[in-house]
């Protein structure tokens, strides 16, 4: 029998058992609701303020810098009193200027220069290390052991790119560096390339010219390259204010003219032709004809429905109409009509020859289907320049039947010995209207490098009228060059698309590829080519090329 104290132990354990059992099942059955809370609104974080930007910020202004980038920046500075001003230091400046592309965050200069030589120069090409070497005193190349000419802002301007000058350079005052380079040949120097003059000859430097159309200018060595870092709201509110990237070569105020010889698609020319193809003279120089703005021919036979090409030498001369497709494949931009043989197949001929230019939107000048139109100057537009073409015959054997008369087409005339007094007052006009004068001629025709007296004369008296470019059309055979009264005369280009085989000179042609540079001419580049084929010219080879411009050079008295 259990005591009573464990029988009310029992009892108190049975009555805990109880109690938390109906609590489980009153859990079970009404849950305890969670409180809600009444939320509370989020506050929004006031921002911090945003930094104004410190003006004005400083910049500095280094003396090494080209005069024309250095007077940009000054009058940006002082143009914008609120925004820029002047740091006596690149380390105190709030904008620093920085030497090469890759550590600055803006570029602000692209200064060009050109390795330049007298034009009778024979070379072509320098290499890089030429002009690291010559700078720094040890010199190589084809101009070696002679100094490298260039002015004292140049010098300060290329140092942070080659460095310190060593004994491999010359300064001279840029007024006198021409006359000193071609006193002094064999002779070079660096440029800056807005300051080219034609009597210079601009070198490739590794393979590059800054004449040449999409240049890189990473790529061409020979370029000052300087940038922005620093306050990046200063960095570009300056490239903003100043137009930035400053640059002397801007190449949308560049204009590329191609001057030729002699073009004349009959007798054998027209026969290769025939057995190869229309496009088949132009091929191996295509590019050359197509890269310049304006490309110019000066073809000398009109097209006529009944020509038949006679295979052998005649001195009546006519085109297949089918053979406009090549100078549709060249891109012709202007033809000239002042040759000997317009007229040879009937003055229909002629006529359906303007209409086929014509019906092709292609310009003409020299020529026309009768005296005042003949004698009409061209104007063409390219870019920022606009040219006026000019140019008459004044060969006496032209013959006379194939000048223009007043009901009547042909070239137009001219007297030899008074190109001045005809044409020249037309030339003056032109010029003072602001057009860059192109005007050619078509003279006397001699086996002859040398030009003869009565080409000098009125050549000389086109160019003295304001003729930015004097050029020969007659020759068969190449003929030297001249500078006269601010004016490049070249005497005779030889021919372009002609038959003449059986000679060296009348295989050996020139094109002359001229370069305009806001608003004047800069640099003419000579190219060369060997007629092949009776009808086919190719570039020359180097030694073929030294031996064309030695000669030519030599009969321009150089």
């Amino acid at each position: 029998m259990r005591s009573k104290r464990a029988l009310g132990g029992a009892l108190i354990a049975l009555l805990l058992a109880t109690v938390v059992a109906a609590s489980l099942s009153a859990c079970s059955i009404l849950p305890t609701p969670t409180p809600t809370r009444t939320p509370r609104p989020t506050a929004t974080p006031t921002p911090s303020p945003s930094p104004t930007p410190a003006w004005p910020l400083s910049i500095f202004v280094p003396q090494s810098l080209p005069a024309e980038v250095a007077a940009e920046l000054e009058a940006a500075i002082e143009q914008q009193p609120s925004l820029f001003t002047r740091a006596p230091s690149d380390e105190e400046a709030d904008i620093q200027l920085v030497y090469g592309s890759g550590d600055a965050t803006a570029e602000l200069v692209q200064w060009v220069y050109a390795v330049v030589a007298p034009f009778p120069t024979l070379v072509d090409e320098v290499a890089w290390s030429d002009i690291t070497d010559s700078w720094a005193g040890d010199s190589s190349g084809p101009f070696s052991g002679r100094p490298l000419l260039l002015d004292a802002e140049t010098l300060t301007a290329l140092s942070p790119l080659l460095g310190a000058p060593g004994g491999g350079v010359k300064v001279v005052a840029p007024e006198q560096m021409i006359d000193e380079a071609w006193a002094a040949r064999p002779s070079w120097a660096i440029v800056p390339f807005d300051r080219l003059d034609p009597r210079w000859k601009v070198l490739r430097v590794a393979g590059l010219s800054p004449l040449q159309r999409n240049l890189d200018l990473f790529a061409y060595p020979l370029v000052l390259h300087a940038g922005l870092a620093g306050a990046g709201h200063g960095v570009s509110a300056l490239q903003n204010s100043l137009d930035a990237p400053l640059t002397n070569r801007d190449e949308a105020r560049m204009t590329v003219v191609m001057m030729t010889g002699v073009t004349a698609l009959a007798r054998s020319t027209a026969c290769t032709m025939d057995r190869e193809s229309v496009r088949y003279p132009a091929e191996y120089v295509l590019d050359w004809l197509l890269e310049p703005d304006i490309t110019h021919i000066s073809n000398e036979v009109s097209f006529a429905e009944s020509c038949i090409p006679v295979c052998r030498s005649t001195l009546v001369l006519c085109s297949r109409p089918s053979y406009i497709e090549l100078l549709e494949y060249i891109d012709v931009d202007v033809v000239e009509l002042t040759g000997n043989h317009l007229v040879d197949w009937g003055e229909d001929a002629m006529l359906l020859s303007l209409q086929m230019y014509d019906d092709r939107a292609i310009p003409y000048f020299g020529g026309g289907a009768d005296l005042a139109r003949a004698r009409q100057p061209l104007t063409l537009t390219a870019g920022i320049h606009t040219f006026a073409f000019a140019g008459c015959n004044c060969n006496p054997l032209g013959p006379p039947q194939q000048w223009a008369t007043e009901d009547s087409p042909g070239a137009a005339p001219c007297d030899a010995n008074m190109v001045g007094e005809q044409l020249g007052p037309v030339v003056r006009e032109l010029a003072d209207s602001g057009y860059l004068p192109i005007v050619t001629l078509q003279h006397y025709e001699v086996e002859s490098y040398a030009p003869i007296s009565s080409q000098q004369a009125d050549s000389r008296a086109l160019a003295e009228a304001g003729a930015a470019i004097v050029s020969g059309s007659q020759a068969h055979q190449p003929q030297g060059f001249e500078f006269y009264a601010g004016s490049f005369i070249h005497y005779g280009l030889g021919n372009l698309f002609f038959d003449q085989m059986d000679w060296l000179e009348t295989r050996q042609e020139f094109m002359d590829r001229h370069v305009f540079y806001d608003g004047r001419h800069i640099s003419t580049e000579l190219l060369t080519a060997m007629l092949e084929d009776y009808s086919r010219p190719r570039p020359m080879t180097a030694d073929e090329r030294k031996a064309l411009l030695a000669v030519a050079f030599a009969a321009s008295g150089w």
